[in-house]
């Protein structure tokens, strides 16, 4: 079974530099390694990230909405992508995850921290 590490932070805060950085450090050694994002690891994940980037051009979207848009586009990821790859011992390197949600729905958007967990278990099983 591979690992899974995840790289959390705020816009802006150089996880994505950090992430390739880490992945290339990693495959210049040898170790099989994936890098994934979320969302937008998968094609579903895209067009989810799309809606969530571009919010003004549809309305307001409210906090539940945002975590199940979110929770689907982990749904997705984990399924198609994060289980293969652990399966296939594959080091797994994924520009936010679970944490970044409960930090923006829960405590940004004061969503309830445990339906919170309760939509991630559903979404990551």
């Amino acid at each position: 079974m591979g690992q899974f590490v995840t790289f959390e932070g705020i816009e802006g805060c150089g996880k994505t530099t950090q992430i390739k950085r880490a992945g290339e450090y990693l495959k210049q050694r040898g170790i099989n390694c994936i890098i994934t994002e979320e969302p937008g690891g998968t094609p579903i994940g895209r067009k989810i990230r799309e809606i969530l980037l571009n919010k003004s051009s549809l309305g307001e979207i409210s906090s539940e909405t945002e975590l199940l848009l979110f929770s689907a586009a982990r749904s997705q990821h984990v399924r198609d992508v994060i289980i293969p790859a652990l399966k296939e011992c594959t080091l797994v390197l994924c520009d936010r995850f679970y944490d970044a949600t409960l930090a923006y729905q829960g405590y940004g958007r004061g969503l309830d921290i445990d339906f919170i967990q309760t939509m991630n278990v559903f979404s990551s099983a």
